[in-house]
């Protein structure tokens, strides 16, 4: 008998686990460095939260310092790995989290029932982009915003955009599906919300430095 055999595990299997946990891990040594380049926009875009506020891929919980105390916090983390770095996170906050596994196009929330809906550096990786944003709206209440921070695709014919195209199926193996050619802007603007806005900005990273950010309400 293998140790496959033992365990119960076929080696994709045993690679996909350890390339979800080494992820989680990777994301608990970064993220600062990126919130440094980002903290400013964050705390500009997630003043005045209020109510049932839902995080989609809130990974290991690098947005929960811009969030007040009192909003009834749910999280939605298809990565299990992630979940104690994110528990961690919370304690030392102070803040009380509702977390759920669940992933982007499958929301785990009734019907109109979220004021806000935040994503940061998600949209990039969901398998369909629409579905996940018509997961959305169908939870979020009539009037109700959806925050967002992505990286998105450089203009059509630069140099960037020729290396984000050419990189992209290594780029989505190392980093958990991301996609770093996505026109997240144009789904956004075709889903059916009743106003997109957004602004675009440099984030000086390599591969990903452009970046949009704004706000879509229902």
């Amino acid at each position: 008998m293998t140790v496959n055999q033992i365990i119960g595990d076929s080696p994709n299997q045993i690679n996909a686990k350890f390339g979800k946990r080494f992820f989680a891990w990777m994301m608990a040594q970064s993220s600062g460095t990126y919130d440094k380049i980002v903290s400013d926009r964050k705390r500009s875009l997630f003043a005045n939260l209020q109510g049932k506020v839902l995080e989609i891929g809130p990974g290991t919980g690098p947005n929960l310092p811009y969030y007040p105390k009192d909003i009834h916090w749910i999280g939605i983390e298809p990565n299990p790995h992630m979940h104690s770095y994110l528990k961690k996170q919370a304690r030392k906050l102070g803040l009380n989290i509702d977390l759920r596994i669940g992933n982007a196009e499958w929301l785990d929330a009734e019907d109109n029932s979220i004021d806000t809906v935040i994503s940061t550096l998600v949209l990039c990786s969901v398998p369909n982009i629409d579905y996940t944003l018509q997961a959305i709206l169908r939870v979020l209440k009539p009037g109700g915003r959806f925050l967002f921070i992505e990286h998105v695709a450089a203009p059509e014919g630069s140099l960037l955009r020729r290396l984000q195209n050419t990189i992209s199926p290594v780029w989505k193996a190392i980093g958990d599906g991301c996609h770093p050619d996505r026109e997240t802007w144009i789904a956004l603007e075709k889903a059916g919300f009743s106003s997109v806005n957004y602004e675009r900005f440099d984030a000086q990273l390599p591969i990903v430095s452009p970046h949009i950010i704004g706000i879509a309400t229902k």
